[in-house]
């Protein structure tokens, strides 16, 4: 069976070749490549909109003791996303789904998790299992690093490039 940078790495070679059509078949595992044929058309250009300019309403002015409260209170969230940024930039490296599928987080429902934050992790070690047309996909770190946050849940269906766990390096 193929792995999925295996896959990745056929599907550029073959997209930057002059091969329509390429298949590969290994035991009961089959793998069909197909560009599609004849040119792109290019997009109808988007009608022009003008924005609708609308009256703000006006609003009474705040008495003296109020506007000193509103600014404690927007100094407090300036505090609140400062410190959820930092939190956000904690990490080096996003773990991405290769595929559009269902994640699960460990090979069978009553085995342990492949990893959890906190856990250390190498280029080759398995963090889940993403589910594609019955075809159980495993997927790898592709970093070395100690994980920071899981960004899914076991059994959630995931996008294409949708980022599954942060790695911190």
């Amino acid at each position: 069976m193929l792995k999925v940078q295996e896959i990745r790495e056929l599907i550029k070679l073959i997209d930057e070749s002059s091969i329509q059509e390429f298949e590969y078949k290994e035991g009961e595992s089959k793998v069909t490549l197909k560009k599609q044929g004849g040119a792109v058309p290019a997009p109808a250009p988007a009608p022009e909109v003008k924005p609708e300019v609308q009256k703000q309403p006006t609003q009474p002015p705040v008495p003296r003791e109020e506007q000193n409260t509103v600014k404690e209170e927007k100094s407090d969230n300036k505090e609140e996303s400062d410190q959820a940024e930092q939190n956000s930039t904690d990490y080096d490296y996003e773990i991405k789904s290769p595929m559009v599928g269902t994640v699960y987080h460990a090979p069978a429902p009553e085995d342990d998790p492949y990893i959890q934050v906190g856990d250390k992790v190498a280029e080759d070690s398995v963090v889940c299992i993403v589910e594609a047309m019955k075809l159980f996909n495993e997927i790898e770190a592709e970093v070395s690093g100690e994980v920071v946050e899981i960004l899914v849940s076991d059994g959630e269906l995931v996008e294409y490039n949708q980022p599954l766990f942060r790695v911190k390096r």
